[in-house]
């Protein structure tokens, strides 16, 4: 491969990379329903992730986030920015590291009255070593990744 084709093809995978970001979704949701189909706002008032229901759903930033109760729903419809985990629900770690990732429910935590999920527990653990600092390359990344 002579140099003018190889930096054609260079330049022709960065712009599908591109474009496969700028494509990524702004919310983690599989079928469409937001965070597995956990209630986020238990997350804060249970100290838990608990199931939400088909019964009580908001559709907010092109997903489904199912609830366990009217008064959770209302609560996080009245102020989405308040419960919805950071990254659009993409894993913390992920993020931080330049790319996204789906979460499982269980790996969560709740750091300066944010909620933060990650792709497994033992990923959260690699996250939690130095919390400020990821955070703050995620915040850097994901910009670039959620639009």
């Amino acid at each position: 491969m002579n140099r003018r084709a190889f930096l054609a093809a260079t330049f022709a995978g960065l712009a599908l990379a591109s474009a496969a970001a700028a494509n990524a979704p702004k919310v983690y949701a599989n079928d469409g329903i937001a965070v597995d189909g956990t209630d986020v706002v238990a997350y804060f008032t249970q100290n838990a992730p608990v199931a939400g229901t088909p019964e009580f759903t908001h559709d907010w930033n092109g997903a489904t986030w199912r609830f366990v109760s009217a008064a959770n729903r209302d609560a996080f419809a009245a102020d989405p920015l308040a419960y919805a985990p950071q990254y659009g629900g993409h894993c913390a770690w992920a993020v931080s590291q330049g790319y996204t990732a789906s979460t499982v429910p269980d790996a969560w935590r709740i750091e300066d009255g944010k909620l933060y999920l990650n792709y497994s527990r033992r990923v959260q653990r690699n996250w939690e070593k130095d919390i400020p600092a990821n955070i703050q390359k995620a915040d850097a990344n994901w910009p670039k990744l959620g639009n």
